[in-house]
């Protein structure tokens, strides 16, 4: 069987030790657990943006440690809880993301099209300096599918919405992957978002 994302004998830090995982094309895995257990810094090991206390991450069979920093990035995108976006419009940003990643530029229809995906109505050229935090967090979420990810992490991407708005973003975004073969690591301590979308649940417990 041919694994995207597997790691072997990882630990965060000297305290956190994470079971062996391997992760295929199409799957949508969930991490759950305490806070301070591990969820987020798995995800930010995962896409190199720290380095573990131990153990290995691999992508299609290649160590992570060995490839490029932004060539990784641009394969495997994180959307953090707390999401950055710049100064000025929706399409400003869809922009500068791109021209920041150099990766090509995504047409105002594709853009507005994830737009919808991520439930999110506003014309692109509203401007983001206003917007809530729902809404940022939404439009980041546009912006990381335009980067066409071959995995896609996502830190509590439902944090500052709604339960009924939480699963039409989240189950529009899954039918969106998978129809894309985009698997996604999905940390969130919405339990009901888990057992709905969830084809796998990992339990973090922290501490070994």
């Amino acid at each position: 069987m041919n694994f995207k994302i597997k790691w072997e004998n990882l630990c965060a830090f000297t305290t956190i030790k994470y079971p062996d995982f391997s992760l295929t094309t199409e799957k949508i895995i969930f991490l759950n657990g305490p806070s301070g257990c591990g969820k987020s810094t798995l995800l930010k090991i995962i896409n190199g943006t720290l380095t573990p206390f131990a153990g290995k991450v691999f992508l299609d069979n290649q160590e992570i440690s060995t490839l490029d920093p932004i060539y990784l990035r641009r394969r495997v995108i994180l959307a953090e809880q707390s999401v950055y976006l710049f100064s000025g419009t929706i399409s400003d940003n869809f922009r500068r993301f791109h021209q920041y990643r150099k990766t090509p530029a995504v047409s105002q229809e594709k853009c507005q099209a994830l737009l919808d995906i991520c439930g999110f109505s506003f014309n692109l050229e509203e401007s983001c300096d206003s917007m809530s935090g729902g809404e940022r967090q939404r439009i980041f979420l546009a912006i990381a599918l335009s980067m066409e990810p071959e995995v896609l992490l996502l830190d509590e991407p439902t944090s500052a919405m709604d339960s009924a708005l939480a699963h039409i973003v989240m189950g529009n975004i899954i039918k969106y992957c998978r129809a894309h073969n985009t698997p996604m690591i999905i940390v969130s301590h919405d339990l009901e978002l888990s057992n709905t979308y969830a084809d796998e649940i990992i339990r973090l417990e922290g501490k070994p």
